[in-house]
């Protein structure tokens, strides 16, 4: 199979580590995995922010980039989900059918249902906390939500009980908002610092060194909370631990 990975603009602009440790996760299972040069920004946050129209080209150009793999991975739940369930109507003009259409998967989703391997090289010996971000759960299923009172699963910690040495817990209100949510911490920046500080007290209750999740905007929001406040935990992507030592 032949992989494009999709690395979000500000993930490149904030975590490069995380397209990094994105690549050589994928090559050490055996991935035939490409990085598109001349990608761009997906659009979401234009779109978020009330100018959709100004998301359409970017959303050709990113299927123009794309077209020819058999699977788009990235390390963004949110970002994936946007172009997964929103390009088919940026681009219902165009008469043909858009690249990316079935094929676009969250790194863990993607390592988990169609990679399925049975152990991983890496070794982290810390105890972490759970980041279970709203896109992930409730729009990609990477895990359970727990208001739909379903049988419990999590993608990502069957994912991390394949690294040596890694402890896994989840803090109270395990899948509630971090207070995120892209314009919102903007447009309403007292609620969600506030939703974020609850956020990471209750990580930091679980006794973790390290808050971790599949989508590095709750990340960046919650490491901003911590700084601020000298806080003793610290975030990091899931891919981070799941190439670890590579």
């Amino acid at each position: 199979m032949k992989v494009g990975l999709f690395i979000p603009c500000y993930i490149n602009a904030v975590y490069p580590q995380v397209g990094i440790a994105s690549y050589k996760l994928l090559k050490s299972l055996g991935v035939d995995v490409d990085y598109p040069l001349n990608q761009t920004c997906c659009g979401q946050p234009m779109a978020n922010a009330g100018f959709e129209n100004k998301a359409v080209d970017l959303a050709r150009h990113f299927d123009e980039q794309f077209k020819n793999y058999d699977y788009i991975v990235g390390p963004s739940a949110s970002c994936v989900v946007f172009v997964r369930d929103n390009y088919s109507r940026l681009l219902k003009e165009d008469k043909h059918r858009c690249a990316r259409e079935g094929k676009i998967y969250d790194i863990c989703e993607f390592i988990h249902d169609i990679v399925k391997p049975s152990s991983l090289k890496a070794k982290f010996p810390h105890k972490v906390s759970l980041q279970n971000s709203c896109h992930g759960v409730r729009l990609m299923k990477l895990s359970s939500a727990s208001e739909l009172n379903i049988p419990y699963f999590s993608k990502l910690r069957d994912l991390l009980s394949l690294v040596e040495g890694v402890e896994v817990v989840e803090p109270e209100r395990k899948d509630e908002c971090c207070g995120f949510g892209g314009m919102f911490a903007v447009e309403e920046d007292a609620v969600s610092v506030q939703m974020g500080h609850d956020k990471v007290m209750r990580h930091i209750a679980t006794g973790a060194e390290y808050i971790v999740g599949a989508d590095s905007s709750c990340l960046m929001h919650q490491n901003g909370i911590i700084a601020r406040d000298k806080l003793p935990i610290k975030t990091l992507h899931i891919v981070e631990i799941l190439a670890a030592g590579l």
